[in-house]
């Protein structure tokens, strides 16, 4: 159980004590709390609609019913729309698609390397092209 400290900390930044924080277990239960704080909604490298389209993105790819409701709701506070929730979810879901078939085929992740940083490169002046003209 999370220390009385941290219990009116919770609430005071969401207005009440959810059920999953008493399931947070020593000696990790203050420290989770903080994760949250200020890693998920304090401020970051990443915009708060950032971090809400990751979480919609890894909570569909761990198949997290709790994370996946969570973070679309933490969206649509940050005015995603609803083509950018299912965008963010089909480029898990692609993402996770591409993973299983490297790792089955066992690609070499050195020759990976090497045509990504060519794949990169090359679009890269493509761009540089492109802003040319």
């Amino acid at each position: 159980m999370v220390s009385t400290e941290t219990r009116k900390e919770v609430e005071e930044h969401l207005g009440l004590v959810p059920t999953w924080i008493d399931n947070l277990s020593e000696p990790a239960n203050d420290h989770s709390w903080g994760l949250v704080r200020d890693f998920e909604l304090g401020e970051t490298e990443l915009s708060a609609r950032e971090k809400a389209l990751i979480g919609v993105g890894v909570s569909a790819a761990i198949k997290c019913p709790y994370c996946s409701h969570f973070h679309k709701e933490e969206a649509r506070m940050e005015d995603v729309t609803e083509a950018e929730l299912e965008e963010a979810v089909n480029l898990a879901s692609t993402t996770q698609y591409f993973s299983t078939i490297l790792h089955g085929a066992e690609v070499d992740l050195d020759d990976f390397v090497d045509e990504t940083d060519e794949i990169v490169e090359h679009i890269k002046e493509q761009r540089a092209a492109a802003e040319a003209d």
